[in-house]
């Protein structure tokens, strides 16, 4: 199983470094499904492999200028603490309803993921301002930012998931930054925060070190390359095919009735989608390269 974690690390490093998000969201439910990990280790083991591998991005991000450290640290005083209040909610559950609980985690992030699909579907029709110009943070500016911070926070505590994907879209929605900013400061924002909620973690005792090192021998060196990536991917069709994983993995958590069927028909209009989408981008591309007056 040792080199399998080490190959999903290496897919979610990479993903991460290219969009800056995905890493819980994908992560989590990845450990639950696939390797039969408990929820709540698996919350606390991605928590905590996520703040360790998410330090090399931020800090390649940093070096290259694509942080803003002041929404960074206004996103911070509302979630780092809130974090901390997630952790403690997990753990109270944990031990108010024992083995139980983890059923009541599953289903938690099972919403958490849907909700997250749905997030990540809105922001692959939504574009952020090219103009790389210096952005002073406004009063109004600096109350979105730490409300983001408290709702999100408490729900990367709680669930591990959000860290990139919640906080991303509202950047994306609220604030004027280029793609290459909203990455970098959401990448360095989701270094801090989980480093925090990962100590809580590490105390509740919910974290499993030898899997966590097993990740992070992929997701180092895949976030550091994604980071670094030149090649265009099209962009919109990668975010249809990753809310729509999101979506369905959440539905297969939940596991409402008819699930199976949902899963069929969600993964094949999700393909058809992406599918559409890379058609657009690479007709695109071809008009560009055919007006080219070289």
């Amino acid at each position: 199983m040792e080199w399998k974690l080490s190959l999903a690390g290496l897919l979610i490093g990479l993903l991460v470094g290219l969009t800056g998000m995905g890493g819980g969201s994908l992560m989590t439910p990845l450990l639950v499904l696939l390797f039969g990990f408990k929820p709540s280790i698996a919350i606390g083991t991605d928590i905590v492999h996520g703040a360790i591998f998410k330090s090399f991005g931020a800090a390649q991000h940093r070096r290259m200028g694509h942080v803003h450290a002041r929404l960074t640290a206004w996103m911070l005083l509302g979630s780092a603490p809130f974090s901390l209040i997630g952790v403690a909610v997990s753990w109270w559950l944990k031990k108010e309803y024992g083995d139980g609980y983890e059923d009541t985690a599953k289903t938690i992030l099972g919403v958490a993921l849907v909700v997250c699909g749905i997030a990540f579907l809105v922001k692959a029709y939504l574009h952020s301002i090219p103009e790389d110009k210096p952005f002073l943070l406004t009063n109004r500016d600096r109350m979105i930012a730490f409300a983001t911070g408290v709702v999100g926070g408490f729900v990367v505590g709680l669930t591990s998931v959000g860290s990139g994907t919640l906080f991303g879209l509202v950047m994306l929605i609220a604030f004027p930054l280029t793609a290459a900013k909203i990455v970098g400061t959401d990448i360095f924002h989701a270094a801090v925060l989980l480093a925090v909620a990962g100590s809580g973690q590490l105390l509740a005792g919910h974290v499993d070190l030898g899997a966590t090192g097993w990740l992070l021998i992929g997701s180092v060196p895949g976030v550091l390359i994604g980071g670094r990536f030149t090649v265009k991917l099209p962009d919109r069709a990668l975010r249809i095919a990753l809310a729509a994983t999101l979506t369905l993995a959440g539905i297969k958590l939940v596991d409402p009735p008819g699930s199976d069927g949902i899963l069929i028909a969600g993964a094949a209009i999700a393909a058809i989608g992406a599918l559409y989408a890379t058609a657009r981008w690479l007709a695109g591309r071809g008009t560009v390269v055919a007006t080219d007056p070289d």
